[in-house]
């Protein structure tokens, strides 16, 4: 009777591994991450950060769409990390701004973040960073890896996000906005 127990007990506790290793223990393992800091949260600031965003995921996507791994992503990400640095500083630049902007990529500490059907739970992902000055302002953020992006609106003005996947375009889903 005692062996029927143990094996019972140690069923369940195999089952209980399984169940919590699949539903996501390492989910954050499959991203990478963008971050754009702003110098500070005044407008001016804010402002020239959605500039620096759109040169950048334009310069950027180029490399990434076509990575079918986090790894290629990864590595690719890797090797422009100084071009980044550039970008972003010619764009500031341009807009009369002295400070610089620093691309990295990094292991990071994220709270979790909710947008539309897509959350990302709190933990330490792989994620570019480009701080822009002293980067203390409010971030832009979007998932480079897997290609999922969020996209502001330029026309009104505010900051609305879209929830779009290049993998849903690839496979054919195009579901309601």
């Amino acid at each position: 009777m005692k062996s029927f127990v143990f094996g019972f007990i140690g069923a369940v506790a195999l089952i209980v591994i399984i169940i919590l290793s699949s539903n996501g223990g390492n989910a954050n393992e499959e991203y990478i991450r963008i971050h754009i800091r702003a110098n500070s949260n005044s407008q001016v600031d804010q402002n020239v950060k959605y500039k620096v965003k759109d040169e950048v995921v334009e310069y950027l996507s180029q490399y990434v769409s076509g990575c079918k791994t986090k790894a290629e992503a990864y590595e690719a990400v890797k090797s422009k990390e100084s071009e980044l640095s550039s970008i972003a500083t010619n764009v500031l630049r341009r807009e009369g701004f002295t400070y610089s902007a620093k691309a990295t990529l990094k292991k990071e500490e994220f709270p979790i973040r909710t947008y539309n059907d897509t959350t990302l739970d709190e933990g330490v992902y792989d994620a570019l960073i480009i701080e822009l000055g002293t980067g203390d302002g409010d971030n832009w953020w979007c998932v480079l890896f897997p290609p999922l992006c969020f996209v502001s609106s330029e026309e009104t003005g505010e900051h609305n996000v879209k929830y779009k996947s290049k993998i849903l375009e690839i496979v054919g889903y195009y579901g309601g906005e």
